[in-house]
């Protein structure tokens, strides 16, 4: 089959290129109008019990996550030049179209009783930018005396200071953010170069946007990279600008059709999408080394070009179909997972490894056939003394030394497996930045001084309508938010009853210690004053208090809002925070009157990163068996099978012992090293398992010889793809995310181990099946249905000589 494959495409080869050719072109108009995603794309499935609670809760109250933070340390807080400057600050801020709201220090609200009216009216306490020293210091006392703002806007103990800002989220789904926050940036350095003061800027909203220009520029980065490289080593292995050009060519329309496929699937470059073009050159370039390295080997041997072309096609064609496919396998099985970014991961990528097949299928053999035959310069890196000498050290290793070699890897697997006793499985928002960002350290510095930015929403459902404003109710949120306070790891949360706590103490003309729940006796003096709607209110007067109080309440006033900032603890720990407040929160609300529920963006995150954990976990599993299939179908034969496992479930132990050793936590993106380095690496397996087939016959069936000679023709092609895969794996080890870097080195490092485990496991244990595999072989079980067909006739094959 596979050689009249190849005489159909060397017959065909002039229409089959322009067909190429017409198609990339309609796949670079799609790959043009690709978009990068400004979403937060959905980690679990919509059905989970967790995310349904977070769509009801932003039906009642809107969405979390829409405020970016901005924050200074200072002692001169209060001075006229710098507070004025500050108050400037806030004003500029808030012209940017995307900004709806400030809350800040210069822009506190302050109530104050009205007895003619029996209304609480607000209004600035800081009305007027142009304040003397004297005024700015009387103000600050009495802001001061609002506990309303204390942990929530400013910290006395370290003096810092925090300003709100709430962002429109649409914008912020939008290309148009990246704009806004360089806006922000730009208002927020000045503020910092002209008063020599540290400004702190985060925030979800700041977060995403940050990470976004940072996979952008990434992905264009890492594209040139992967092509110089790639391309480097190319030309070190076959000295040639032809053998380079072409396989560059392959490649490019591979990242061209990949980008395209992006888009005709309705999705966005991610942070994992992003990945895709340059995996798409690190895998298609093995695919290049193998066809011609097989070529230039068939050329040396008889100087038949057409002959070599066709041998080419026929034994490179089954090998390179069957890496491509497990490696499809490999990164494919996450589109079976209910993550969508994990999907839209899975599917492009395995789609376009298999389209990767078939454009250098089709270019290859087809630009060869136009081109003179290889001059002898070009074939003689064949020869290569130096990994002559590597793969004659690995034969004498295989062959005299196959004890020793296992007691070393039996060594290597036990102290694995004491590392993977070591792994914990954690996972943190702000995971993929480094420490040393500036992203990183400002997080910190807010969690340091106001005990984190990140959203985390309590919802205390009544169960009856008005049940809220119940003095019983407003006394158990009070409880509620005074618990959440002790916590280390929680700011103090703002509720409903922080607004009527607010107001009583207004009542009491500003006295702090009145600033607490009233009591009934407290509720007949102040219920006038905190009835909104009257038709004597000075307009506005009230307004901004209504809708403090408003936002904390649904519409029928029988659901109640907790908002509470956190630190970003980690997935691992916030679960044990949620079960350790639990019988304390159910203590304060009978479950039989109250239903508590926790959720907002840091609890779908913990959530998604123990669902992203275990669909991986799933996916590896589901990749192993499908692998498992393709393996038994080409090699029909359950020791070849076991044969063929050993030497890559090898490599993936070590690498999980090493994670553990070294202190990588398992998480989303260190995961995804198993399941993509588990397809990559059989790839190896596969190629010195079909030479060996194939030249298994041409040795009389002698199995020793074959090895030997499988080692060294094999051998020194699984070293070029291994070095270029490992070279191209690397360059993601210099990212700045994390998790891209983690896939970088771990991957290399796995199939590193691949390499070494298939040439010198897989030889020995093939050697030490030789009895049971000669048998095989002699009831011709072993090569089916591998070339089965004699070499044809060029004439029969409808290919003329093309030299």
């Amino acid at each position: 089959m596979w050689q009249r494959l190849a005489g159909f495409v060397l017959k065909f080869r002039l229409p089959l290129l322009l067909l190429l050719l017409v198609a990339t072109g309609v796949m670079a108009y799609f790959a043009a109008k690709v978009q990068m995603s400004y979403d937060y794309v959905a980690t679990i499935p919509h059905d989970n019990p967790k995310f349904l609670e977070y769509q009801e809760f932003k039906k009642k109250f809107g969405g979390d996550g829409n405020m970016l933070v901005l924050g200074v340390q200072t002692d001169k807080f209060f001075q006229a030049d710098f507070f004025r400057d500050y108050l400037q600050l806030n004003h500029d801020l808030k012209k940017i179209s995307a900004v709806e709201n400030i809350l800040s220090v210069p822009l506190a609200i302050n109530l104050v009783k009205n007895d003619s009216t029996q209304k609480l009216e607000a209004g600035l306490l800081f009305k007027d930018s142009s304040y003397a020293q004297p005024q700015i210091d009387s103000l600050a006392g009495v802001f001061r005396t609002l506990l309303f703002y204390r942990g929530l806007l400013y910290n006395p103990d370290s003096k810092a200071y925090m300003m709100a800002i709430y962002v429109n989220k649409d914008v912020f789904n939008s290309p148009g953010r990246t704009a806004v926050v360089a806006e922000i940036t730009k208002l927020a350095k000045a503020f910092e170069d002209k008063h020599h003061t540290e400004v702190h800027l985060s925030g979800l909203p700041l977060i995403r946007t940050v990470m976004a220009v940072k996979v952008a520029d990434e992905l264009k980065l890492f594209l040139k990279i992967s092509f110089l490289l790639t391309g480097l080593i190319l030309f070190l292995f076959f000295r040639s600008f032809g053998a380079v050009l072409m396989s560059m060519v392959v490649v490019a329309i591979g990242v061209i059709w990949s980008v395209a496929t992006i888009v005709l699937m309705g999705y966005k470059i991610t942070l994992l999408t992003g990945l895709i073009p340059s995996l798409i050159v690190v895998i298609g370039i093995p695919n290049c080394v193998y066809f011609l390295s097989k070529y230039h080997t068939e050329y040396a041997r008889h100087g038949n070009k057409t002959k070599a072309l066709v041998r080419m096609i026929q034994r490179m064609g089954i090998v390179t179909l069957f890496t491509n496919l497990t490696a499809a396998i490999g990164f494919g099985v996450f589109c079976f997972t209910n993550s969508a970014i994990l999907k839209e991961f899975g599917v492009v990528a395995g789609l376009n490894i298999m389209f990767i097949f078939l454009i250098s299928f089709i270019f290859l053999p087809s630009v060869l056939s136009f081109l003179p035959p290889p001059k002898t310069k070009h074939i003689n890196y064949l020869e290569n003394g130096f990994l002559g000498k590597v793969l004659d050290f690995l034969t004498t290793l295989v062959f005299k030394y196959r004890k020793p070699v296992y007691f070393v890897t039996a060594a290597l697997v036990i102290a694995a497996l004491v590392g993977m006793g070591r792994l914990k499985s954690v996972g943190y928002m702000l995971d993929d930045i480094p420490k040393t960002d500036k992203l990183y350290t400002d997080l910190k510095f807010f969690e340091q001084n106001f005990k984190g930015v990140m959203p985390l929403e309590i919802a205390v459902d009544t169960k009856r309508k008005n049940g809220v404003v119940n003095l019983q109710t407003l006394n158990k949120l009070d409880e509620l938010t005074k618990l959440i306070a002790e916590q280390p790891d929680f700011a103090r949360p703002l509720s409903v009853v922080e607004g009527i706590k607010f107001a009583k103490q207004a009542y009491y003309n500003g006295d702090s210690s009145n600033y607490a729940v009233p009591n009934s006796f407290d509720l007949g003096f102040l219920a006038p004053y905190l009835r909104m709607k009257s038709a004597n209110a000075p307009s506005g007067s009230a307004t901004t208090f209504s809708k403090l109080v408003a936002s904390f309440m649904d519409s029928t006033k029988q659901v109640a809002r907790v908002s509470v900032n956190m630190k970003d603890v980690g997935s691992q720990r916030l679960p044990v925070l949620m079960d350790s407040l639990e019988p304390k929160v159910t203590a304060i609300f009978d479950t039989a009157h109250y239903k508590v529920t926790f959720t907002g963006t840091s609890v779908i995150f913990q959530e998604g990163t123990r669902f992203i954990i275990n669909g991986l976990t799933e996916s590896i599993l589901l990749a192993f068996v499908l692998i498992m299939v393709c393996m038994l179908y080409l090699f029909r034969s359950w020791r070849m099978l076991i044969i063929s496992l050993i030497p890559n479930i090898i490599p993936l132990v070590v690498t999980a012992g090493v994670m553990g050793w070294v202190g990588v936590a398992l998480k989303p993106s260190t995961v995804l090293v198993f399941s993509v380095a588990l397809g990559i690496a059989i790839d190896v397996t596969i190629r010195f398992l079909v030479n060996f087939k194939q030249e298994l016959p041409r040795h009389n069936l002698d199995i020793s010889a074959t090895v030997k000679q499988t080692i060294h023709e094999t051998g020194l092609s699984i070293i070029y793809t291994s070095m270029i895969l490992f070279a191209g794996f690397m360059i993601f080890s210099f990212s700045e995310f994390g998790g891209t870097k983690a896939l970088g080195w771990l991957t290399s490092l796995t199939l590193v181990v691949a390499m070494i485990t298939n040439l010198t496991i897989l030889p020995a244990l093939l050697l030490w099946m030789e009895k049971a595999l000669l048998k095989k072989a002699r009831k011709k079980e072993l090569w089916k249905p591998l070339d089965e067909e004699a070499d044809i006739e060029m004439s029969k094959l409808g290919v003329d000589d093309i030299e």
